[in-house]
């Protein structure tokens, strides 16, 4: 493994910060059933179910799949079921961009599936150098925005 490599995977593994306990489940399932790599970050969410500005993370990781981005967006979407997660009460998500909100031990999570470097975030970066697809695997990417789980704001 090269340096530049180790480097990169230390970056992207290391511990994640202390305020962004919100992000642990989803970067354990990214990671652990996955198969991602991810990287966790504070971070301030605008959550328009809420109406309110929350203190949460955001989880960025980068895997690879035989299948295409779409039918990967697809079976990422059952697997997240599978595992125990499940959908926010009035999730108010945005389907049509491939982003559905999930609720898993006391946290709201906003996942979206996408191809390419489309954030162009330290992140997105560092987990993007850490992966190295086969030749027959396309890279995609989730971008997890996690929150305290609270009810929604009336309509």
């Amino acid at each position: 493994m090269s340096l530049s490599i180790t480097f990169a995977l230390v970056a992207v593994l290391a511990p994640a910060p202390s305020d962004s306990t919100h992000c642990a489940a989803a970067a354990r399932f990214l990671r652990d059933q996955q198969g991602m790599i991810a990287a966790v970050d504070a971070d301030t969410i605008d959550d328009w179910r809420t109406g309110k500005r929350l203190a949460g993370c955001r989880v960025t990781a980068a895997g690879a799949t035989p299948l295409g981005v779409a039918r990967e967006a697809v079976r990422f979407y059952e697997r997240i079921r599978a595992a125990g997660w499940t959908r926010t009460p009035d999730p108010r998500d945005a389907p049509n961009e491939a982003s559905l909100r999930f609720r898993r031990e006391g946290s709201d999570c906003v996942f979206n599936v996408y191809e390419g470097a489309n954030l162009l975030t330290e992140a997105e970066t560092r987990v993007n150098e850490a992966l190295q697809p086969k030749a027959d695997e396309a890279r995609y990417q989730v971008l997890a925005l996690c929150m305290p789980a609270m009810a929604a704001k009336a309509r």
